[in-house]
């Protein structure tokens, strides 16, 4: 699969990182409206992850300053769209059109009425499209993801899911909530995502936290309210700029057994209802290079994404912007209708 990278912020220096270890993945072509990171100098990047940005060999490459370019270029199967979150839906109609399968960066787009377009458009072109929701192919959790699916552990009485960052001091737009929709929503995207995955679309919502964007701050802890299951909490975002440590969170309780993972310090661990404590194995391939291989093989079959399929990521983006809205209600249930 012939693939053009297009932005080459965080997002678009980690991708091509992995790509090196993706089997049927070429890039072809990358893009960037930046000199210094077009020729291959991503050392100034910055992210969350702990992932920095590298000199990478770009002479073998197709360097193209304009998307418009990438569009043109017959040579280009798909399109990785690591840009800002209000340039998703744009750029993936353009993509699109052009005949190019489509993989874009979470959140899909700014709202459900973006995802629903692209969804549209890529039915109508017969091409990909998959939502980089890379927490679905993250080693920590799919031990939980499969105890959930063979129902060995019983139902689900109560889930948590958490995480926390400083404010970006990259990307400025991200702090404009109609460029990036603000920290939350770009940030619990992820564990709003995995709650879908998990337990579907709740019945209903409710909300409490803070937002100053200006000065780095947006929290939310939002409840989400399931006819069978009593209690799910997604919790966490944006706390102030520069030190606070990036961590990720969750404890799902069942009738035989509760799950506990934190990237703080706790490896994936089954506590079980007879008294037992056990660590718990997980694959260790990184995860995005298993969700870039998954996008690759789909793409190179033109078969749905089913790990990961383009509804689910626009349902996620639909609560998303439910649970931020919820918290200008202070706690008040909202009925949720995706």
């Amino acid at each position: 699969m012939r693939i053009a990278v297009v932005g080459l912020g965080f997002m678009g220096s980690t991708h091509l990182q992995a790509y090196r270890h993706v089997p049927g993945a070429e890039i072809v072509a990358v893009c960037s409206d930046d000199p210094t990171k077009l020729s291959g100098d991503l050392t100034s990047i910055t992210g969350n992850l702990n992932r920095p940005g590298e000199k990478l060999d770009f002479s073998g490459v197709r360097k193209y300053a304009q998307f418009e370019e990438v569009m043109a270029d017959g040579d280009v199967e798909a399109v990785d769209l690591c840009l800002p979150t209000y340039l998703h839906e744009p750029a993936t109609l353009a993509a699109l059109a052009a005949g190019k399968h489509v993989l874009v960066e979470k959140p899909m787009g700014l709202d459900g009425g973006s995802c629903d377009r692209m969804i549209a458009a890529a039915e109508k072109a017969g091409k990909i499209l998959m939502c980089a929701q890379v927490l679905r192919f993250w080693g920590d959790y799919q031990p939980l993801v499969e105890a959930r699916r063979a129902g060995s552990l019983g139902p689900v009485r109560a889930a948590m899911f958490r995480r926390r960052c400083a404010a970006p001091s990259w990307g400025q737009w991200l702090k404009d909530p109609q460029k990036g929709g603000g920290g939350v929503f770009d940030l619990l995207i992820h564990d709003v995502d995995m709650t879908v995955h998990l337990f579907g679309a709740p019945e209903a919502v409710s909300s409490t936290g803070y937002e100053d964007l200006q000065h780095g701050i947006d929290i939310v802890s939002a409840q989400l309210h399931y006819r069978d299951i009593p209690s799910v909490v997604v919790t966490g975002g944006w706390h102030h700029p520069a030190a606070y440590p990036f961590s990720m969170e969750y404890t799902v309780s069942f009738d035989r057994g509760t799950f506990e993972f934190s990237s703080a310090g706790r490896a994936v661990t089954l506590y079980t209802h007879d008294g037992r404590e056990e660590v718990v194995e997980k694959p260790e391939k990184d995860g995005f290079q298993g969700e870039l291989e998954y996008f690759v093989k789909c793409a190179s079959n033109n078969r749905q994404p089913q790990i990961c399929p383009p509804k689910e990521s626009a349902a996620a983006v639909k609560l998303t912007r439910l649970i931020v809205e919820a918290r200008e209600k202070n706690g008040e249930k909202v009925p949720c209708q995706l």
